[in-house]
């Protein structure tokens, strides 16, 4: 299926802000999944001055067949720099909402949970009116860190399930279903105030069924935030699309989370899991939830 429908089609970017955006990246040797992993709106959210930074690569330790972020490097120690680099980032394009990624670090005990809460930290000393996201690997099952993630207290918490259980072991290989969904719970248990957020892309041959399974799922697991988006094959040799999913199905998608409980479902071609993450705000704002008021309700 190499013809795209017209719905995803996106409109050529002005390269002026671009260009200001990359190099604003580029003097601060950091990293985007919008570049990395060719996002196709990547020309929409560097216009309006956003980024998803990706921390602790480019390399990945893991080979999912559907990604277009590099595995065949060998991963880099560790800078020390990348976070203070990130909060200068995120000052100079006067972010509201930062979206803090990374690639799967299971060479790293902690698969990297010290990196994120060290960017949490300088983003909160440069600019503490900017919520942060964190979307994070599965850390290899290693609750501690999450844990220690989440006592930096992003104000949200996002790990994808990508994909249906069928087709974990063609998609995500080194991944498993069971296990982010048990880092959804947990993150819920250990921080009630964190909003959870987690992602789906369709368009692998998984059935309607399936994804609304997946949806229940994370809803039995309290999850807050869904978005929905349509696989794109990055070049021949990654995974083929097997069929690309109609607006009105992303519509239908959307409507049933609604009715199943989530707070916020992001549902249409060309989503993305940090595609416009900043409007978190205004969920935040109809749906308050604060480690203070928690704690006081307890």
């Amino acid at each position: 299926m190499n013809v795209k429908p017209d719905w995803l089609r996106v409109k050529a970017p002005q390269w002026q802000r671009v260009g200001n955006v990359k190099e604003i990246l580029r003097d601060l040797s950091l990293n985007t999944v919008c570049e990395e992993a060719s996002c196709p709106n990547i020309g929409e959210c560097f216009n309006n001055g956003t980024a998803t930074f990706l921390i602790m690569g480019p390399a990945c330790t893991r080979a999912c067949p559907y990604c277009d972020i590099d595995f065949e490097k060998q991963p880099k120690a560790l800078d020390p720099q990348e976070p203070e680099h990130l909060a200068e980032a995120v000052q100079k394009l006067r972010l509201n909402h930062v979206v803090i990624t990374s690639v799967n670090r299971d060479d790293l005990p902690d698969g990297g949970a010290s990196q994120f809460v060290a960017c949490i930290q300088a983003v909160r000393r440069v600019s503490p009116g900017t919520t942060i996201e964190v979307l994070i690997p599965d850390l290899c099952g290693n609750w501690d860190a999450l844990a220690t993630i989440l006592e930096a207290q992003p104000e949200v918490l996002n790990h994808n399930t990508e994909t249906v259980p069928r087709l974990y072991r063609r998609t995500r290989p080194q991944g498993n279903y069971d296990r982010s969904l048990e880092l959804l719970r947990r993150s819920r248990q250990i921080a009630p105030w964190v909003y959870t957020k987690s992602g789906l892309m369709v368009g692998l041959d998984e059935t309607d069924e399936e994804i609304r399974q997946v949806m229940r799922d994370l809803r039995e697991v309290d999850c807050d935030i869904l978005t929905l988006g349509q696989y794109l094959q990055p070049s021949q040799k990654h995974l083929g699309v097997k069929y690309f999913a109609t607006p009105e199905q992303f519509d239908a998608w959307r409507e049933y989370g609604d009715a199943i409980g989530f707070l916020q479902v992001v549902s249409s071609p060309l989503t993305r899991s940090s595609y416009h993450a900043e409007q978190v705000r205004a969920l935040m704002e109809r749906y308050p939830r604060s480690k203070s008021t928690l704690e006081t309700n307890a």
